[in-house]
């Protein structure tokens, strides 16, 4: 699937030139004149990177771009902009970009930096796909091991299963049998106190201190991480 970019320009000719060149490099592009459909498009659609202009018909385009922040949208933003002085460009970063590129541009130049922003981001997802963190305790799928402070332990797969699913369902109360059926999958041969078993030898290991209390044990209902 290919990625796909968001590009807003007021100059009709930059804009058709990026969508144009963007799409020879293989990524699929979306082109706006201004934001006003833009909000609409980043809810319908999967972006991976927004490239704006500052000098925008409706909006100062970082002031648009502190708003998507302001509103937890992290995608990626290259600025490209004729305000080229130190200032306006270190305003632009503090504003929420990624990248900051002054026109006039060099395509080819453009295209390398919309290439080494969505391989970063690419891999930041990745690493975020495999840890799950929660108070000071991060949890490391990958190599299955958990992290409190400067302290790392060894989970076994079982217990690293156990406590992923804990922890994505945090502020909910999961009862024993439905940690069977998502941790143990085979339920017919398993007992129903493997579960306290677990549960207790988790705790063991993640809170040898007994002074944390990651998970609480919700007596005749289930578990539950708050």
């Amino acid at each position: 699937m290919k990625e796909q970019i968001l590009v807003i320009d007021d100059d009709n000719d930059i804009l058709e030139l990026l969508e144009y060149n963007l799409s020879v490099a293989g990524y699929d592009v979306l082109g706006f004149l201004s934001t006003k459909n833009v909000r609409s498009a980043l809810l319908q659609e999967d972006i991976n990177l927004i490239i704006i202009d500052r000098n925008l018909p409706d909006i100062e385009g970082s002031y648009y771009v502190e708003m998507l922040r302001s509103k937890n949208i992290n995608i990626p933003v290259i600025m490209l902009s004729a305000k080229n002085s130190t200032e306006e460009i270190k305003e632009g970063f503090i504003k929420g970009a990624d990248d900051y590129i002054t026109k006039p541009f060099d395509m080819e130049e453009l295209i390398l930096r919309v290439k080494a922003i969505l391989k970063r981001s690419n891999t930041e997802q990745k690493e975020l796909a495999q840890n799950i963190a929660y108070k000071d305790l991060k949890l490391d799928l990958n190599m299955h091991k958990v992290i409190i402070g400067s302290t790392e332990t060894t989970l076994t797969n079982l217990e690293t299963a156990l406590l992923q699913i804990l922890l994505i369902n945090k502020g909910k109360v999961l009862d024993r049998d439905f940690l069977l059926q998502h941790v143990w999958k085979d339920t017919s041969t398993i007992h129903p106190k493997t579960v306290n078993v677990a549960i207790k030898r988790l705790k063991e290991k993640i809170d040898p201190a007994k002074n944390k209390e990651y998970i609480k044990t919700i007596r005749g209902v289930g578990y539950l991480v708050a």
